[in-house]
């Protein structure tokens, strides 16, 4: 509540206004005559009615203006790892969607991600997604090759994430735009391209932490088989060394020579969507990145019935924030509701 601190000198400056009607003791100095008489009480009467709503405002409004009344930042996992606070968090929403019941089918689910620093410059951020399949209970299916596989809770699962990235991701610094005219003119861009690499969701996190960014998350959402099978297809592609990555692939995407992060894992129906704010460079990173691949999943992915449920891309996401020390203030903090993490 330290920002209603603030609202002492604004309301104060509200009643700054009358010091000129009154004198020493407090008593209103007025001029004689019923005409100015009338004046004064009305111009009081419109002065009161403003500094009791100048009060108001600057008392009661000011947490709702820039979202200053959402849920601060939870310190009670300070000490878990990221990766464990993510992989927690997946489980435990994965466990409720499938019940206590007996699961005889195999489930899948898709995790989307997201992470950016400060400012969102687009040379710190990124886009990435996680792909899941819960075994159904007491089956002998056929695994995924290259798949990582893992048990939770007498269930088996298998699972792998799309997070494309220039092969030394982490170490040097991803070129995006070089250049002057560069965002606007992508011919006038000198990023090379480059050899890519599918991280995987610890590499991704790692560079994030290391980064200190803030990591937002979506889901799990639950996918028909189908929508799994063309991530790993996709994956496998990434995977063939075929296609490499540039940050700005507004002149290679089409001709598959290299795509970005959010290409990489848009639209899984269509290897490389274009049109939209997904056809152009501006300020589709992070988690505008991968609130816009959500919109295009929506419109085209579900209108198919791959995903099984809805989406509220502001609502579902959830954030990861980098703290310092804990209870540090000032986060930087751009989700609704967010778990604070160290290094």
């Amino acid at each position: 509540m330290n920002h209603l601190h603030n609202t002492d000198g604004r309301a104060a400056s509200c009643t700054r206004l009358t010091n000129g009607l009154v004198n020493q003791e407090g008593k209103w100095l007025l001029p004689s005559g019923r005409g100015a008489q009338r004046k004064i009480s009305r111009g009081v009467e419109r002065l009161a009615g403003w500094v009791a709503m100048c009060a108001l405002l600057f008392s009661l409004c000011i947490p709702v203006q820039g979202g200053l009344l959402k849920a601060d930042v939870d310190f009670s996992n300070y000490d878990v790892p990221l990766f464990e606070q993510i992989v927690n968090r997946i489980k435990a929403k994965v466990e409720a969607r499938l019940g206590e019941g007996v699961n005889t089918q195999d489930r899948y689910f898709i995790v989307p991600f997201a992470f950016q620093r400060r400012w969102n410059n687009p040379q710190f951020s990124h886009s990435f997604i996680s792909v899941i399949r819960v075994l159904g209970d007491g089956k002998q299916p056929s695994l995924t090759s290259g798949l990582r596989r893992g048990r939770f809770k007498n269930r088996d699962f298998e699972a792998f994430t799309i997070s494309w990235v220039p092969h030394d991701f982490g170490t040097s610094p991803v070129c995006v735009f070089d250049g002057f005219g560069s965002r606007i003119f992508p011919t006038w861009n000198k990023c090379p391209i480059v050899v890519g690499r599918d991280f995987r969701l610890d590499e991704t996190l790692k560079v994030a932490m290391n980064d200190k960014s803030s990591v937002g998350m979506w889901g799990p959402y639950e996918i028909r088989k189908e929508a799994f099978d063309l991530g790993v297809k996709r994956k496998k592609l990434l995977d063939g060394g075929t296609v490499k990555y540039k940050a700005d692939d507004r002149l290679t995407r089409k001709d598959r020579v290299a795509i970005n992060c959010f290409h990489a894992m848009a639209n899984l129906e269509e290897l490389y969507p274009n049109g939209g704010f997904l056809g152009t460079g501006f300020r589709m990173w992070g988690i505008d990145g991968t609130a816009r691949v959500l919109i295009e999943y929506t419109k085209a992915v579900r209108d198919k019935g791959l995903l099984l449920e809805p989406v509220d891309i502001k609502k579902d996401l959830y954030g990861f924030a980098y703290a310092p020390e804990r209870n540090s203030h000032g986060l930087y903090d751009p989700f609704p509701n967010a778990s604070a993490y160290r290094q």
